[in-house]
């Protein structure tokens, strides 16, 4: 049962305790989903039990390397069943690995400077069912998008800052369907980039802004009222929200009860995990706070969905 909060919204709880989670991605054809934590890959199941996955792939415990996998059904050339991208911050291999059970490979290579900060799947062929992958430096972003044979083409090179758990928008998402949304947690503000490489604000957050407190974290809502929420709980020491270094779920049930629906945008900040659903439609769109998270925790990565 989910708890509420003293307005009685819902809240965010704990499924698992591991260490320093940073993001989640899936489901795979088992159910089950990939947890990036300390630096390594597991396999997270609905009970909570974790499993090492992938023993070759190692990283820095203290780095943000973000994952994504295509979906089950991923149109346009393979990516490989099962296979996990990761970001890689620094070289040597500055971009993307390729990870399997048994073998990690170097998938393509990041020129544009700065920091490597998102990383997704566009499921609607919008991008040609590329991987996307952004950059941040300074107040602006580059934005490029991978073929499955590694190549890679910069959509633009001044986008808006953005940073964080990106992801494309499905077919039911008014003027922004098919485009990459992504969050700019100092601002506030969540930003649409289209295949073309032109930039459009979807909303502004009504939840706090600024460095490690703002918008960081998204999903869309999928149909599945089954289906659970995760999102990764990192201790960050010093900081503000200091985490707590679990797995936080919310039922997607209780996000409908709250007022979300399928197809909407869904929203955490990473200081506290506040957390909102985005709908757009036709004639503009419209924020809902939706459910709120220990004060405690510090949010990394996507939102995930476990079904």
């Amino acid at each position: 049962m989910q708890s509420h909060t003293a307005s009685g919204l819902p809240k965010w709880s704990a499924l698992v305790h591991t260490s320093r989670p940073v993001d989640i991605a899936g489901p795979r054809r088992d159910g089950s989903m990939v947890l990036a934590a300390a630096g390594r890959l597991a396999l997270l199941r609905a009970d909570g039990t974790v499993r090492s996955f992938a023993p070759a792939y190692r990283t820095s415990a203290g780095l943000e390397p973000y994952i994504a996998m295509p979906a089950i059904r991923h149109g346009g050339c393979s990516f490989g069943k099962g296979t996990v991208y990761a970001l890689r911050l620094a070289p040597p291999g500055r971009g993307v690995v390729a990870i399997g059970a048994g073998r990690v490979r170097q998938f393509a290579s990041i020129t544009a400077r700065g920091l490597i900060d998102g990383i997704a799947f566009d499921e609607t062929g919008h991008f040609g069912y590329r991987l996307l992958v952004t950059i941040n430096h300074g107040q602006a972003a580059t934005v490029d998008a991978i073929g499955c044979h590694g190549t890679v083409h910069t959509l633009t090179r001044s986008a808006p800052r953005m940073e964080g758990g990106i992801a494309v928008a499905p077919p039911r998402f008014g003027r922004f369907a098919g485009d990459l949304i992504a969050p700019d947690e100092k601002s506030g503000q969540i930003f649409a980039i289209t295949p073309g490489g032109s930039a459009r604000l979807v909303v502004r957050s009504r939840q706090p802004h600024g460095q490690d407190i703002g918008v960081e974290s998204e999903g869309f809502i999928p149909g599945d009222r089954h289906a659970v929420a995760l999102l990764a709980d990192r201790v960050s020491p010093g900081n503000p929200h200091p985490g707590d270094d679990v797995v936080l779920q919310l039922s997607v049930a209780t996000l409908r009860a709250a007022g979300a629906r399928p197809g909407d945008l869904l929203v955490a900040g990473e200081g506290g995990a506040r957390t909102e659903a985005v709908r757009c439609g036709r004639h503009g769109c419209r924020v809902l706070h939706v459910a709120d998270g220990p004060a405690i925790a510090h949010a990394e990565g996507h939102i995930a969905f476990m079904r």
